[in-house]
């Protein structure tokens, strides 16, 4: 169907461009929950949409529960290693933290290359920033360790970087009281 099914997108369309709400699907900690599939075809989805509307620039915005680079976690050791129970997926590119699996920061690599996407907030704020710059705690263990994810992002077109004069968090997502 043309509409996700799960009423994670909200597309706005302008004259001059499109803003793309959407909240991803969580990539799962096992394959035979089928998590790793319906990740899999949510960000073919995206990457087709992507390439196909680029006939008007756009921003993209919302939970995209992927953290695309090591600057965009806390602990990148911790988040590469992590397990559920023990459990290791066959293929090596599924292991570690949902969000942060390099499947999924392969994938979300190539929205943005093939795209022509920025990352508007990375695009600012080239430094990791342990106060501002995440907004969750990632694993069930990390949020008691101080441990966090950037999951939450304002991608534009390469033709809007330069018109970014502020991308902002606002908090620090789960509190670690």
């Amino acid at each position: 169907s043309k509409h996700e099914p799960d009423g994670r997108v909200i597309l706005a369309e302008f004259e001059t461009l499109r803003i793309l709400n959407t909240y991803a699907p969580n990539n799962g900690w096992k394959d035979e929950e089928n998590s790793f599939q319906r990740r899999r075809k949510w960000d073919k989805r995206l990457l087709e949409f992507v390439v196909e509307s680029s006939d008007k620039p756009l921003i993209w915005c919302g939970d995209l529960n992927v953290s695309h680079e090591d600057i965009d976690v806390s602990h990148p050791e911790f988040f590469s290693a992590a397990k559920m129970n023990g459990y290791v997926p066959p293929n090596k590119e599924d292991c570690g933290q949902p969000g942060f699996t390099l499947a999924e920061r392969k994938r979300f690599g190539a929205i943005l290359k093939e795209g022509r996407l920025v990352d508007a907030y990375r695009y600012l704020h080239k430094e990791k920033d342990m106060e501002c710059g995440f907004s969750w705690s990632g694993n069930p263990i990390g949020k008691y360790r101080g441990k966090r994810m950037r999951i939450d992002y304002f991608i534009v077109s390469e033709k809007l970087k330069e018109r970014v004069a502020e991308c902002e968090m606002h908090g620090k997502g789960i509190e670690l009281e």
